[in-house]
């Protein structure tokens, strides 16, 4: 475990009873209330400075009452320091008015989330609005995170090329195929993302892309290490993608797994995944 306090850059929160999540609808485990009390609760004992919470999925009628939701409950716990919305980039010049009032809501609004893990066009993000879209979030001082499955990640390099004036983070490392160890062309692509240099990683949502009950540290073990030998040590972040990895461990067992898989790790790189990146690229 850190011996400092670190910051979670990737926190769900969600109430169900308060907003409709089409996609909890089959998960028993997860279509409950997850907000401040139950995180409080299962990161006992771990010292976290810091959190910034991810955007959910909700459903569309919702998107603008979420992040202000997100703001009165960072009022409740000051650690909720950066928030990252939904916004419809996929629109175009169109998105502005959007942004407009997105950003107007607070200044923890730090950056923009728009899935494409769900998408079935593999280049979907490849549309001329949705690049544009994206290119316009640099005007708003806004990042984009790309949360991709890994046979979409060869668009999402082209993405961040033409959009090079946007900062970006890479969620889950891309979700490779970690239950089935499979680690091309994955591995190239990634090599080719780290090499645009304003793009970052986060280690996160791992677990999930295992065998949820039978993961190993060292089926992990491969990719945290490729993530860090290819971004290297001031382009990695941590995040718990909690609650949505409980389907595969509890947030100390994460906590623990990723520190045992960057142990050897030098004293300050480490504080940079785990503290350091996360203040610089979400200006907390």
């Amino acid at each position: 475990m850190p011996d400092f306090p670190i910051i979670d850059t990737h926190v769900h929160l969600w109430d169900p009873e308060r907003f409709r999540m089409s996609w909890l609808d089959e998960n028993a485990l997860l279509n409950r209330r997850y907000a401040l009390p139950e995180y409080h609760q299962q990161t006992e004992g771990i010292d976290i400075e810091g959190m910034v919470y991810i955007e959910v999925d909700i459903d569309p009628h919702y998107t603008l009452i979420e992040p202000r939701w997100v703001v009165e409950q960072a009022r409740q716990d000051p650690r909720l320091r950066a928030i990252v919305a939904y916004a419809p980039v996929e629109n175009g010049e169109r998105v502005r008015s959007y942004l407009d009032e997105l950003v107007s809501i607070s200044p923890l609004i730090k950056g923009v989330r728009r899935l494409l893990q769900g998408e079935q066009d593999h280049a979907y993000c490849l549309r001329p609005d949705f690049i544009r879209g994206v290119q316009i979030l640099s005007e708003y001082g806004l990042s984009f995170d790309i949360c991709v499955r890994h046979t979409q990640l060869e668009s999402a390099v082209e993405l961040v090329h033409r959009c090079p004036d946007t900062a970006f983070i890479l969620d889950h490392i891309a979700k490779p195929d970690i239950k089935g160890h499979l680690l091309d062309p994955w591995r190239q692509h990634i090599e080719a993302l780290a090499a645009h240099p304003n793009i970052v990683c986060k280690i996160s949502g791992l677990v999930t892309e295992a065998d949820p009950e039978h993961w190993t540290l060292e089926d992990l073990a491969p990719y945290v290490g490729h993530v860090i030998s290819s971004f290297g040590e001031d382009r990695i972040l941590y995040g718990s993608d909690w609650p949505v990895a409980l389907q595969a461990t509890s947030y100390p067992r994460w906590v623990e797994t990723l520190d045992a898989l960057t142990s050897r790790l030098s004293p300050t790189a480490r504080r940079k995944l785990w503290v350091d990146n996360a203040r610089k690229f979400y200006r907390l």
